[in-house]
């Protein structure tokens, strides 16, 4: 199909490394990125642990520009410049795309916390003359999608999706549509989070949501095991490039896969537990197979929403069952979060990238920390590195569910790959 959605570029930083090769390596290795937090301010918290990302963007980003970046932003920008390089195309000058013809669509489920709460310590402690000018380009939830633009000369669109923890897939989705409907001819997809930081953490705590193994931290997410106490929050970002085939192959551009379809649902049902029948998620399940054209017996893989809360995975076993019904039990399911933490809104993109490599690679990185797998579940989990069918075409599903009955479900296939 010379009108496929091809992935010519990927980058990201995450819990288990600084880009998508590292990342990639610790999946493999079933390494946990949770760490201990050792902040004063962590001290008096009932959860201690979260998954930070391992090389700080400081180390990266020229220090005077990232003054005027949230966290949010500098994570977004490390992966989004390094999805750009990878798919080949430069900047400035070197930029040879129609810049009305370049889009971005970068989400976030929370925004630049860090800047809204320490601008606001500022004013408090020091007065109203200390606080920064750049507070507001800072704290706005559409800045990394903003600043992502500003470097790549973004004219076709700068779209920033907020839908909690299913936003950077709702992202790849408009990004998607924009390349169908022939709004643009490429487009930076994908998201990022970055809110280690007391509040959230005691807030999600006093929901009872965040894991409390605080002395095992790498073993604190466990997706499907009985003995889960809730997620760990995570944080880091991951962007993709998506463009036609045709455009692609004209270009000589490598490619990772193919993105065939979306679905997108909303639960209708309660602000923060999932529908416990599952419908919302079946259905934007059916809906992204529909969109691209498959049957429920060409999927292969689904890298699950997967959180590690109790009410949650349970849910999503049976929703899954339910999309894709008898044909579920010869899909490989995982939860690549069990070793990244949940990075929110940028948790989509980081596990559609998983997605992309575990298809192009033909092998599905287990979940860890399984050690009494819930009874019953109708899903086949794998616990452990998976190979995948060594000949022919491959599809898989990633899902992402959120905060406010958000579902969005992904199909890739490493149809078209270039090595």
């Amino acid at each position: 199909m010379s009108d496929a959605i091809v992935i010519t570029g990927i980058g990201a930083t995450t819990p288990l490394g600084g880009d998508v090769s590292s990342t990639w390596d610790a999946l493999l290795a079933g390494r946990s990125g949770v760490v201990s937090l050792t902040e004063e301010w962590a001290e008096a918290l009932p959860t201690r642990i979260a998954a930070r990302a391992a090389v700080d963007p400081l180390e990266v980003i020229d220090r005077v520009e990232a003054r005027k970046l949230d966290r949010s932003s500098q994570l977004m920008l490390v992966a989004g410049l390094a999805a750009w390089a990878d798919a080949g195309l430069g900047l400035g000058e070197d930029n040879q795309l129609d810049r009305d013809r370049i889009g971005v669509v970068a989400a976030t489920g929370i925004g630049g916390l860090h800047t809204l709460l320490g601008q606001w310590d500022v004013m408090k402690e020091k007065g109203l003359r200390r606080v920064s000018p750049f507070t507001i380009p800072m704290l706005m939830a559409n800045a990394p999608a903003a600043n992502l633009g500003l470097r790549l000369g973004a004219r076709a669109g700068i779209h920033t999706p907020v839908s909690a923890c299913a936003s950077s897939n709702e992202a790849i989705s408009l990004g998607l549509d924009m390349l169908r409907l022939g709004r643009a001819d490429t487009v930076l997809v994908g998201g990022g989070e970055a809110v280690i930081h007391p509040l959230p953490i005691g807030a999600f705590g006093q929901m009872q949501a965040l894991s409390r193994r605080n002395d095992e931290p790498e073993r604190a997410s466990r997706p499907w095991d009985v003995d889960r106490d809730g997620f760990v929050l995570g944080e880091g970002a991951a962007l993709l490039v998506l463009e036609r085939l045709d455009a692609a192959k004209a270009r000589g551009a490598k490619i990772y896969g193919t993105v065939r379809g979306s679905g997108i649902s909303a639960d209708g049902h309660d602000i923060v537990q999932p529908d416990p029948d599952g419908y919302g998620q079946a259905l934007a399940m059916r809906r992204a197979v529909a969109d691209a054209g498959i049957s429920p017996a060409d999927v292969v893989h689904i890298n699950a929403h997967g959180t590690s809360t109790p009410q949650g995975d349970v849910t999503e076993a049976h929703s899954i069952r339910k999309a894709l019904g008898p044909d579920a039990e010869h899909v490989v399911v995982n939860s690549t979060k069990s070793m990244t933490g949940h990075l929110l809104g940028g948790a989509g993109a980081l596990e559609t990238v998983a997605t992309v490599l575990a298809l192009k690679n033909r092998v599905v990185p287990g979940t860890i920390n399984v050690d009494n797998i819930e009874p019953d579940l109708p899903i086949d989990v794998a616990t452990s590195n998976r190979a995948l069918p060594a000949t022919g075409d491959l599809v898989a599903i990633n899902n992402s569910f959120g905060f406010g009955g958000h579902n969005v479900a992904i199909v890739v296939s490493n149809e078209n790959v270039t090595d």
